[in-house]
């Protein structure tokens, strides 16, 4: 599926599969470092909840938005599941959810709690720029630069950024024709750049929320498929909309 588009070869793809029960962990992994996707969604439907886990190349991760909302579209658009709400398990970030209106899908993730802190010079030599401002969010590190041209002209040191921890970094300023724009590097998660990072729209959203004085917001992500966002601050909790598209069915033979 490609996530947050509604176009294919845009947005950020995802593979989704859906099981009757789970794989083993190992086997899991092997699948999604075979798929060389940012991310696969693995689910399985539980008593009440889908249980959802999501791999890259190299590891399981805790969060991911994109593959969540490509799961939803899954579900909805090819497997027949009735109503317009789904509710999501993750052991790693509780219950989440996503709704459907029309075409467009709406996750309900909790929102990140950020932490200011000192900018690493590491951050400051890789990036080739220091941020305004620096913060640390539960797995990601967040850099606010002055403008859109900076966040569109960076050319990171992936060596460097690989060593700094955590899942991965977003850099993020004020958007030209949308609220806010982003670029989320992810060497260390095995991912140089992912083209649209949900997950961290729960860290983006609270931040730009308060800047702006506003609660709903457009955002961008200027990666080069690129993908656009709708975003809301419901205090605890983040919605994040958009569009996902089906790019290919198949099955995996193991």
């Amino acid at each position: 599926m490609d996530a947050f588009s509604s176009e294919v070869f845009k947005g950020n793809p995802a593979a989704v599969c859906v099981c009757d029960q789970w794989p083993d962990e190992v086997l899991m992994q092997k699948v999604a470092n075979e798929n060389n996707l940012s991310e696969t969604a693995f689910a399985v439907p539980g008593k009440d909840c889908y249980e959802i886990r999501w791999f890259t190349p190299e590891m399981e991760v805790e969060l991911c938005g994109h593959a969540t909302l490509a799961t939803a579209h899954v579900l909805f658009n090819h497997l027949g599941l009735e109503g317009n709400r789904i509710c999501f398990f993750s052991h790693h970030s509780g219950q989440l959810y996503v709704e459907r209106s029309g075409e467009l899908l709406t996750l309900d993730f909790p929102a990140d709690k950020l932490e200011a802190m000192v900018v690493p010079e590491l951050i400051v030599t890789a990036l080739q720029k220091p941020p305004l401002k620096a913060f640390k969010g539960k797995t990601d590190f967040m850099f606010v630069y002055a403008s859109q041209a900076e966040i569109e002209n960076m050319e990171p040191d992936f060596g460097l950024l690989a060593q700094v921890g955590g899942r991965g970094v977003i850099v993020t300023a004020l958007g030209n024709e949308v609220d806010f724009v982003s670029r989320f590097f992810a060497p260390q998660s095995g991912i140089d750049e992912d083209p649209v990072t949900g997950s961290a729209h729960t860290a983006l959203t609270p931040y730009w929320a308060k800047v702006l004085g506003k609660t709903r917001l457009t955002a961008k992500q200027l990666s080069a498929r690129g993908g656009d966002l709708i975003c809301e601050d419901k205090g605890e909790r983040v919605f994040i909309s958009g569009h996902a598209v089906t790019y290919l069915t198949g099955e995996v033979d193991f």
